[in-house]
């Protein structure tokens, strides 16, 4: 079961028509919408060059992010998601049951589709704060019709509830999670861009008085607290706090919008044509393919030269393998495998449980093991009777098992 079912065909008959720039390209599509969007939504309150400035640094908090994976495809989904409840929140009113498909999509592309239920609850709150009291029991069961059937949407899938359940699964990693780079927390040990901007953000606050309704703060505080605690969570931080914040601001400060840009269609036409036409120029003159990090090409063809069947592979290598059609042992849908799974093999490579890694060997009849170079147990390998070197380099090492 995989709650990215439909991003990953769309990236897999994106390769099939261009190669590796497909992938590339769809990504860098929906990351150039997502900030068109932001850029759009905030210029209907603020001058278009701070709502310009504004979106641009979002851009560089969330360059790192900006990878072929599903989660970009699902970045103009959330804004327009989020800018919808908003709007309605700001109108006291629920939102358009139109709106329903958005999560329904964003629920077959990518697990992240819960956090667009919360935000359902946070607006939901913000519309009754701001909501006169002889109108929030009406207004109540709007919003709450309009959360069921948001839930109901997110069923619309391969899996039906399935979906939410694996989407869960995923929270419920514990230990294991802190071992997925983009699952850890931040730390503000050297200053990078989002130290800047929370330092930024909170100097500003306390230099020009900035005030928030209670329900906005909130969401602000949530997330601030999802950024540090899952560096993964940057991009909602980047995405959607501006929206959070932006009538409060724009209101207190006395800000007006350079309303609505309607561009003309056939510059328009032309810019995209023209973009399209350079996309294509730069792919044929620069080979696109995943970083060698990831892709150990070589290593696997040694492998598959040897005719192994049975590896036992770091999980950063899952990928690579999977799409070498090599049988992997585990790869990076720690959902898939379990927090009790993953943290046995993590102690096993790690050499934390030394006769759990010869277990492993023996119980699984492993005939090849690809680690990293620093991993304890690629080491160990070296001086263990039946095992031998069959390929190194500076970020694999394959040992395979003798004849004897």
């Amino acid at each position: 079961m995989s709650s990215s079912w439909l991003a990953q065909i769309l990236f897999a008959k994106a390769y099939d028509l261009a190669g590796w720039t497909g992938p590339a390209a769809l990504a860098a599509a929906c990351a150039a919408a997502s900030f068109a969007l932001l850029t759009a939504i905030l210029s209907r309150a603020l001058p278009a060059i701070y709502a310009s400035l504004i979106a641009l640094a979002a851009l560089v908090l969330t360059c790192g992010h900006l990878l072929a994976r599903p989660h970009v495809l699902v970045m103009p989904i959330m804004l327009v998601w989020a800018n919808g409840l908003i709007t309605a929140s700001e109108r006291r009113e629920a939102p358009s049951f139109w709106l329903l498909p958005l999560i329904a999509l964003w629920a077959n592309l990518h697990g992240g589709f819960l956090f667009g239920l919360v935000l359902v609850g946070a607006f939901a709150l913000d519309a009754l704060w701001n909501a006169l009291p002889a109108q929030r029991p009406a207004l109540a069961l709007r919003w709450a019709a309009f959360g069921i059937g948001a839930l109901a949407a997110c069923c619309v899938t391969p899996y039906g509830w399935g979906s939410i359940l694996a989407s869960l699964k995923i929270l419920g990693l514990g230990e294991l999670l802190h071992l997925i780079q983009e699952w850890r927390p931040a730390t503000f040990s050297e200053i990078d861009p989002f130290a800047l901007s929370i330092l930024g953000l909170l100097g500003a606050a306390l230099y020009y008085g900035a005030r928030l309704p209670l329900p906005r703060i909130l969401l602000v505080l949530g997330l601030l607290h999802m950024a540090l605690s899952h560096i993964r969570n940057l991009e909602l931080f980047a995405l959607l706090l501006p929206l959070a914040v932006l009538t409060p601001v724009a209101t207190q400060f006395r800000l007006r919008g350079s309303g609505i840009v309607r561009p003309r269609a056939v510059p328009a036409a032309i810019l995209v044509a023209g973009l399209c036409t350079w996309t294509s120029i730069a792919a044929a003159r620069q080979v696109l393919s995943p970083p060698p990090t990831h892709s150990p090409a070589a290593a696997v063809d040694a492998m598959k030269a040897r005719h192994v069947k049975r590896v036992l592979n770091d999980l950063q290598f899952g990928g690579y393998l999977i799409w070498r059609q090599v049988p992997v042992f585990i790869d990076g849908r720690a959902e898939l495998y379990g927090e009790t799974f993953g943290m046995s093999l993590a102690r096993a490579l790690q050499l934390k449980d030394v006769n759990g890694f010869l277990s492993l060997l023996k119980t699984y009849d492993i005939d090849a093991v690809m680690l990293a170079p620093d991993t304890p147990a690629s080491r160990l390998l070296d001086h263990i009777e039946g095992w031998q070197r069959l390929y190194a380099d500076d970020r694999v090492v394959v040992h395979v098992r003798t004849a004897s």
